[in-house]
């Protein structure tokens, strides 16, 4: 039932998960079911937004990051760090002190990610003032990218065909590396990710374009690295660390990763929506043509307060928002390196069009597909329409769409199973049978007895 076509950042670990349907609930592709007592994915339909890691109560999914060992295999390796990892910390842990950790790990330079924020911005403008289809979505979330490609495909075209800050910031640091003199394969440049999308964006990435950076390493992961070696103070004296700290970034570059940092520099009306329901909604009404007033441009973030709330953040996403939000209003509007990144980047910005990723959601054959669905439209008028789960997937709809690929049967519903039972054409133990298939058979033992 699992399909590879795409790199997954998420993994289900069967041997801690207790099949609770908390993940089934949550996914905004109904990419889960539950079988045989066990979480199984189609891979296929994931969007890695992670929310299914989120509500996890046994640890069973795990994230796909790279071994930070692998830094090692670079003669010079620089690390691009978001702006949300230093908000994360209280006031007494200092930047200078964290980049001196990182350091300590094994990172020759720090680099702050949203430096090429600023370079972005004309371009962003440029690019919606020249757009046939409005509103214009922003190309930052890889997570809504992914949600468009599977759930809204008609939408595609809507993206804008410019690469993320990571992506640019990447290119900046491959070519002043390469400008140098420096030996391209001695470089490596890895990112330090607060979300679990962007490592699949980065290992299989949209648009045509191959990612420059070499690893992706859970935020998480450092976070308590550097927490630990701060409480034990197991690090460089204070700014004696031997790293090169490149952490040129504005005012604009920090509000960049917040919800409305990237809507606020867009001219015309640009609209910010976080939340991965939120977004959902406003893709809804946008494919039904529900919005009637022109929108130019629209910011859409699959976590709450964007990535100050990312999956692999730590702080508080409301504390890490406004120590960011704080730290902005005290920035200076540009930095000294806006005028390097666009002689580096400026030519190598925009990325190709981006392919709608079929659920495949009944069938690869169009006429066989019409006739599964329809199908699937009669069974929704016999099942109770009440997404209990009891079946293993998460709704009615879904499960009428695993009854007509033969992934399930009428008889998974409870409802259905009761009806049955009623009629004489389904005996209890028959009943009990298909349950066990679903959840397992350790859900229909009689653990009183062993009490």
């Amino acid at each position: 039932m699992e399909h590879d076509t795409f790199h997954k950042a998420l993994e289900i670990q069967d041997d801690f998960c207790i099949g609770c349907s908390h993940c089934i609930k949550v996914c905004p592709t109904e990419a889960l079911r539950v079988s045989g007592g066990k979480a199984l994915l189609y891979a296929e339909w994931c969007i890695d937004c992670g929310r299914c890691f989120r509500v996890c109560p046994s640890r069973a999914i795990r994230v796909v990051d790279d071994d930070l060992d692998d830094i090692l295999s670079y003669k010079y390796r620089v690390l691009l760090v978001p702006a949300v990892f230093y908000a994360q910390f209280e006031k007494k842990v200092p930047p200078v002190v964290i980049n001196d950790i990182l350091g300590d790990m094994g990172f020759s330079e720090i680099c702050t990610v949203e430096q090429s924020a600023d370079t972005l911005v004309e371009e962003i403008n440029s690019y919606v003032r020249k757009a046939p289809a409005k509103p214009v979505i922003s190309s930052f979330c890889p997570a809504v990218i992914r949600l468009i490609q599977v759930r809204f495909p008609s939408l595609i075209d809507h993206i804008m065909l410019l690469l993320p800050p990571i992506e640019v910031t990447a290119q900046y640091y491959v070519k002043k590396w390469q400008n140098s003199g420096g030996d391209p394969s001695e470089l490596g440049v890895f990112y330090l990710t607060p979300c679990i999308a962007k490592i699949a964006a980065v290992k299989s990435p949209v648009g045509g374009y191959e990612s420059p950076i070499n690893g992706v390493i859970n935020m998480d992961y450092v976070y308590n690295r550097v927490l630990h070696a701060f409480k034990n103070k197991k690090y460089p004296e204070r700014g004696k660390g031997t790293e090169a700290v490149n952490d040129a970034i504005s005012s604009r570059g920090l509000r960049w990763p917040l919800t409305g940092g990237e809507a606020s520099q867009v001219e015309g009306r640009a609209l910010a929506i976080d939340g991965m329901t939120n977004v959902m909604d406003f893709l809804e009404k946008l494919e039904d043509e529900e919005i009637e007033e022109p929108i130019d441009y629209l910011e859409l973030r699959g976590c709450d307060e964007s990535c100050a709330g990312g999956i692999l953040v730590q702080g508080n996403r409301f504390l890490v928002a406004d120590n960011l939000r704080a730290e902005a209003a005290a920035a200076k509007d540009t930095h000294p390196l806006t005028g390097q990144y666009k002689q580096y980047c400026s030519a190598s910005i925009k990325m190709d069009a981006v392919e709608p990723r079929s659920m495949v959601k009944y069938d690869k054959d169009i006429n066989v597909a019409i006739k599964k669905m329809e199908a699937a439209r009669m069974l929704r008028k016999i099942l109770p329409d009440i997404d209990c789960g009891a079946c293993g997937a998460p709704s009615c709809e879904a499960l009428a769409a695993d009854i007509v690929r033969d992934d399930a049967s009428l008889n998974n519903c409870i409802f259905m199973q009761a009806r049955f039972e009623k009629e004489g054409s389904l005996l209890v133990g028959e009943a009990i049978d298909l349950m066990e298939k679903v959840w397992g058979k350790d859900r229909f033992v009689n653990k009183e007895k062993d009490n």
